[in-house]
């Protein structure tokens, strides 16, 4: 008779999850995964798919506009609430491939919310079971600032269900959900004014690009205010004022909320039992995923390393092929390729110039910004920009950056050469497709001046 009731029990049916328990169940472990929610998680039901979803749904609009110039005639309206029809169907057969995905590989689904008793032991919702390993895959969920109305805002996750479109709407953060969801709602003709701390959008990000962006979404209508915080928020019936630092008052239709996220681990039970976590409520984890308690290991947005659904995929499968596949793995975070899909679109990978020329001292930099050949006929001023890093003595390129039209599918392909160690030369000795966006990584010859020594020269 085993000794618990499986081999693994997984907390979270999300990307990182699912990809655990599926490949335990797959190598013959007893698995089973506890979801209080549907299958599939943030990145699946309220997050990456559906928004995406919605990012495309809403650059039809420019499509339509930009149709115009190329002999197109278009009688278009758009029906907000059709789209939102469509991307439930679509999350309603998503979730059910994945509780497929589960089913065929031998994984228990209990479903309901699961609280640790004690490092072997998962109570759902009254029902204990028990197993020799467990993973936490809970993710995270959208948080805001403790101000007077904060109640009245509304988080990415309402973003994704409106029951329609409002004139005006201010998106409150500068981070990659919030420029993402104001170009939606900005493409399909809301008033859109985004708040932010920093000086302008995507701290963290490479400071030209952050910069081309701010100047691409402000074309696109969109309102910038950086430096601005917000004191308290008053509803007076169906408008919103929002009382800012500087005592102006912004008077909106919506307000949403996008300034960052909070691992989901209150009430879990893990401080009861050991498992230590960071500050902010993160669960701290070794390179093997593996918590201060030795059979609880944690994988995803739960864990705040790297909060991209391949990585927590990554760990989720590097956990259960250590565990039950006889083959030890670790995730390498390095050279991580990301996408922010604004509008227009951010592709990158590797190191910032910040980062660089804090690592390597200096470093090589080329650029390019251009109007795509699209836009040539269509009319539309939009600038593509894109930025390689070099570091001059090994003449490596360890960092890319692009901002325009197809960069996440470009940046892709870039980060393969980048992980594998490739050289400025061997960028310039690649053919380019032509007539591409792409070919200008290929193509890039012209160095910018180094700051250091254009001001010796000064």
């Amino acid at each position: 008779m085993p000794k618990y009731d499986y081999d693994m029990i997984t907390i979270g049916a999300g990307s990182g999850g699912v990809r655990a328990s599926r490949l335990a169940g797959g190598y013959g472990a007893r698995s089973a995964v506890v979801e209080a929610d549907r299958v599939g998680g943030t990145c699946v039901l309220r997050g990456c798919v559906p928004k995406k979803l919605l990012i495309y749904g809403a650059h039809y609009a420019d499509h339509i506009a930009d149709a115009r110039n190329y002999g197109w005639t278009i009688d278009a309206r758009h029906d907000w609430g059709a789209l939102i029809d469509n991307k439930n169907a679509e999350m309603d057969r998503l979730n059910g491939i994945y509780m497929r995905i589960l089913k065929n590989n031998n994984v228990d689904l209990h479903e309901g919310r699961g609280v640790l008793e004690d490092e072997h032991t998962v109570n759902v919702d009254g029902k204990r079971i028990t197993a020799e390993n467990i993973l936490i895959a809970v993710g995270g969920w959208p948080s805001t600032p403790e101000i007077s109305g904060v109640e009245h805002v509304i988080s990415s996750n309402e973003a994704l269900e409106l029951p329609s479109l409002p004139k005006r709407m201010v998106v409150v953060g500068g981070g990659y959900i919030a420029v993402e969801f104001a170009g939606i709602f900005a493409s399909l003709g809301v008033d859109v004014t985004e708040i932010v701390r920093a000086d302008t959008v995507l701290r963290g990000f490479d400071e030209d690009i952050r910069q081309a962006l701010d100047e691409e979404m402000s074309k696109h209508g969109i309102n910038i205010m950086s430096k601005t915080v917000i004191q308290r928020i008053e509803k007076k019936e169906n408008v919103y004022r929002l009382h800012l630092e500087n005592n102006d008052v912004i008077e909106t239709d919506l307000v949403m909320y996008a300034t960052g996220r909070r691992a989901n681990t209150e009430n879990l039970g893990l401080e009861n039992i050991g498992v230590a976590l960071k500050d902010n409520g993160a669960i701290i984890v070794d390179q093997w995923n593996r918590t201060s308690v030795d059979n609880i290991y944690a994988v995803g947005d739960v864990t705040d390393r790297v909060q991209l659904t391949p990585v927590a995929i990554q760990e989720g499968a590097a956990v259960s092929e250590t565990l039950f596949n006889n083959n030890p793995i670790t995730v390498d975070y390095g050279d991580v390729p990301t996408a922010v899909f604004s509008t227009p679109p951010i592709g990158t990978v590797g190191h910032t110039e910040q980062q660089a020329r804090q690592k390597y001292g200096k470093v090589d930099i080329y650029d390019s910004k251009f109007k795509p050949l699209v836009h040539t006929l269509s009319g539309r001023d939009e600038r593509t920009f894109m930025k390689m890093i070099v570091e001059p003595v090994s003449d490596r390129v360890v960092g890319a950056h692009m901002l325009g039209m197809d960069a996440p599918e470009i940046i892709q392909g870039i980060g393969i050469a980048i992980k594998a160690g490739a050289t400025k030369a061997q960028f310039d000795s690649t053919t380019g497709i032509h007539p591409s966006a792409a070919e200008e990584f290929v193509t890039m010859r012209a160095k910018r001046p180094d700051p250091d020594e254009a001001k010796a020269a000064d």
